[in-house]
């Protein structure tokens, strides 16, 4: 068995939790257009592909596109949490790490007003989600100068403490 994972990170995680022997275990760089060149030295296997309900068109494309014989497994169906008991009003900042945070936020609350609420995003679809729903958007990740969310945090932190003296 192969196991083709999108990033190192992943391929650690699957090292560490399944029986290694006598598996193979590739990586790409964390983009899967580049995953797709070391499955092209693998171009006689058949791929099963593990999804959620919602994911990417990009990829099965990229596959369809590369003539690999693969077949989709939606693992995962992403379903919003009922949040009826929090008011989201008593947060400072709220921070989504996918577009499908920002519709779990408009059904929760559907006369959702930002006010002095900042929100912050991981992620181009996830910023475009923001923007999407009309919502401003105050705090984005990954940027060159703040290539994880605690960074930002930590950033818009110091700048608007530095506005508060």
């Amino acid at each position: 068995m192969k196991y083709f994972c999108v990033s190192e990170s992943i391929a650690f995680y699957l090292q560490k939790y399944i029986v290694y022997r006598k598996r193979k275990i590739f990586h790409s760089t964390g983009k899967f257009a580049d995953l797709v060149d070391i499955l092209k030295k693998h171009k006689e296997e058949k791929f099963l592909v593990p999804l959620s309900d919602i994911h990417k068109q990009e990829i099965p494309d990229l596959l369809t596109k590369g003539k690999f014989t693969f077949t989709k497994a939606i693992i995962y169906n992403t379903v919003s949490s009922d949040l009826s008991d929090i008011d989201a009003k008593d947060y400072d900042v709220l921070v989504f790490f996918s577009p499908s945070g920002i519709a779990s936020l408009l059904k929760n609350f559907p006369n959702f007003e930002q006010n002095d609420i900042k929100i912050a995003s991981f992620g181009p679809t996830t910023a475009q989600a923001v923007k999407d729903a009309g919502l401003r958007l105050d705090i984005q990740a990954p940027m060159p100068q703040a290539p994880s969310m605690t960074m930002a945090l930590e950033q818009y932190i110091k700048k608007y403490n530095k506005g508060q003296k």
